[in-house]
């Protein structure tokens, strides 16, 4: 997703932006009239900023890279220099409303520039220079007869191999092809980490990672231990599918290649990065087993293309009572790859001018899991535009799990209901239930660990835990640890593994999909009983229901005027993050789960080495 906060206006030089200290003490008065001008400036200044980065998501090139950059960086340092500026305000009592815009202020990048102008131009040069990498990344493959020409491939070609192919010695060299495009990106990532500390400090934070572990409104370190809390709740459910899938693994390609009782080789779960393993499902799944339907099937046999498939995700939101999607978003919005140019694929919903200007950016494929990505980046542009009249801090989700889970949760309904309900199945097929589950559990707790590692790692590299020269080797213990995987071949610190996740380049905390992971199952549990579904949890879909629409429009608009336990509880009636409706949700699997696992090892051995052995 890309966040709100945007672009600050070229014109406007930056000194202009303090204002000269007082001798008069402040008065809550003069707060306001400082957030009325801090406000409005940014907003006015945010949208050069969303043209320029969504030009050169589009259309990369040297001068857009610069120019992307050069927006960046103003915007950045006119929020460093108001959230300086706001301290003269830190010690008069505010009325909560204001008091909660002048903590978001502080909040508002994901890495704060330095004060030092130079640094904050090498920072934004950087970042923008970092996506840029990853975007163009490519890998390509040894010319087969020799001195053919060589076959590049980008993303999404090696995505669909190790999506669709089970030649393990391809699929190794898939994944480490792929991974020959980060290290070049290590050394800048140092200087990057230095950085953003640096601008983090300025503003009053220990680091930049405790500076994102306090956007959520409490103490860093009391979150912290809140994602351990959720860990524990979904860990025994995640540890049974391991055990499972490794069992099942170890039968294809045998116990050398995945031992009984070690960890799974990463190359071999159907995704380049280990994070959800659907695309094995019929690789895992018993053999005469059937979920029914296949949707990527059903897709290409109405011959859907892939404006149509965004044209489904609309209407499930239309369905709930929301209004289209503006003209402007078909206008303007990249569906599909072009063939003309290099564009960074990873998808993404834009929100350019904080009003109707909404986007999408993504390189479609008709395939069951893009369809389920239209409907989650669709869940971010309706989010987007439902809390458009709030003021400009407010223009955001009531946390960024927030705004990642409203369109998973509507995910959760591409059940056969649905499919039929939209005319994609023509009647709901006879199918296991417990099948279903184990296809979603596939990806939806399969991808848990992986959710919550990735910052585990970034935030004790913003702390020094972790130094460069171990940022690889730290890396591969927090997979092992959390994920029980490992590498197809030996990694060493000449490796940056953690750069060929577009996450980590891009700077975009990743928390928050761990926390959506969670949330989506306790907003659906909800939208399904406002739709008045009674039955299994799993069979719910709330097509249609407008009182289900609604319910959680009435969170939306909030945004992020109130604190998320507020908006949580606004549509869940209560005011705590809580796995209990995912583990409901997949509880006759994990029963499931545990017949099968009877008798094998569950759990791993961390010092079981790669998995190329």
């Amino acid at each position: 997703m890309r966040l709100p906060f945007r672009v600050l206006l070229v014109a406007m030089a930056a000194t202009a932006l303090v204002t000269p200290a007082h001798a008069q003490p402040a008065t809550v008065d003069d707060a306001r009239a400082f957030m009325a001008r801090a406000e409005s400036t940014l907003a006015d200044l945010s949208i050069d900023w969303n043209r320029a980065g969504w030009v050169a998501a589009t259309y990369i090139t040297h001068d857009t890279e610069a120019l992307s950059a050069e927006a960046q960086r103003k915007f950045a340092v006119a929020v460093q220099q108001f959230a300086t500026e706001a301290t003269r305000f830190e010690k008069i009592t505010l009325p909560p409303e204001l008091a909660r815009k002048f903590t978001l202020l502080k909040l508002a990048l994901a890495a704060p520039p330095p004060a030092d102008s130079r640094k904050a131009e090498l920072l934004t040069r950087i970042s923008v220079g970092l996506e840029s990498d990853y975007g163009r990344g490519s890998w390509c493959r040894p010319p087969s007869p020799p001195g053919a020409e060589r076959e590049c491939l980008q993303i999404n070609e090696l995505s669909r191999i190790m999506a669709q192919n089970r030649d393990p010695d391809e699929l190794r060299d898939v994944w480490v092809g792929w991974r020959t495009i980060a290290p070049a990106m290590r050394d800048r990532y140092v200087q990057f980490v230095e950085l953003s500390n640096e601008g983090a400090r300025g503003l009053g934070f220990a680091d930049a990672g405790a500076m994102w572990r306090s956007s959520y409104d409490m103490p860093p370190d009391d979150f912290a231990r809140e994602v351990d809390r959720l860990w524990e709740q979904v860990e025994p459910l995640y540890v049974a599918l391991h055990a499972y899938v490794r069992a099942r693994l170890s039968e294809k390609y045998g116990p050398r290649l995945v031992p009984r009782d070690g960890l799974i080789p990463a190359h071999l779960l159907g995704n380049m990065w280990a994070q959800e393993w659907g695309n094995i499902y019929e690789v895992v799944a018993p053999g005469t087993a059937t979920t029914g339907y296949d949707l990527t099937k059903l897709l290409e046999e109405k011959k859907v293309d892939q404006t149509a498939m965004v044209r489904f995700g609309e209407g499930f939101f239309t369905s709930l009572g929301f209004d289209s999607l503006p003209p402007t978003f078909w206008e303007r919005s990249m569906i599909v790859k072009p063939r003309d140019r290099e564009v960074v694929c990873h998808a993404s919903a834009w929100d350019i001018d904080n009003e109707d200007d909404i986007r999408i950016k993504m390189c479609t494929e008709v395939n069951a899991t893009d369809f389920v990505t239209v409907h989650h980046e669709l869940g971010h542009n309706f989010y987007q535009r439902a809390y458009k009249a709030q003021p400009f801090l407010f223009k955001n989700g009531a946390n960024d799990g927030f705004h990642e889970a409203i369109g998973d949760a509507i995910a959760l309904s591409i059940t056969p209901k649905y499919l039929e309900q939209v005319g994609l199945l023509d009647r709901i097929p006879p199918a296991n239930d417990t099948l279903l589950l184990l296809r979603q559990a596939l990806d939806k707790v399969a991808f848990l660990p992986f959710g919550l590692l990735i910052d585990q790692w970034r935030w004790k590299v913003f702390s020094g835990e972790v130094p460069p020269a171990r940022y690889n080797a730290a890396w591969w213990e927090l997979r092992t640890r959390y994920q029980g995987i490992a590498p197809p071949v030996a990694r060493s610190e000449e490796d940056f593994d953690p750069g060929a996740k577009f996450h980590v380049p891009a700077n975009t905390p990743y928390t928050r999909y761990f926390l959506a992971r969670i949330l989506q199952f306790q907003f659906y549990q909800v939208l399904c009983r406002e739709a008045g579904h009674t039955g299994p949890l799993h069979q719910c879909s709330f097509y249609g229901s407008k009182e289900a629409g609604a319910k959680l429009n009435a969170m939306l608009e909030l945004g992020a005027s109130k604190p998320w336990p507020e908006a949580l509880e606004q549509l869940t009636g209560t005011r705590e993050i809580d796995a209990t409706a995912l583990v409901d949700y997949f509880a006759p699997l994990k029963v499931w789960l545990d017949r099968q696992n009877r008798g094998k090892p569950v759990g791993w051995k961390e010092d079981s080495g790669t998995g190329g052995r």
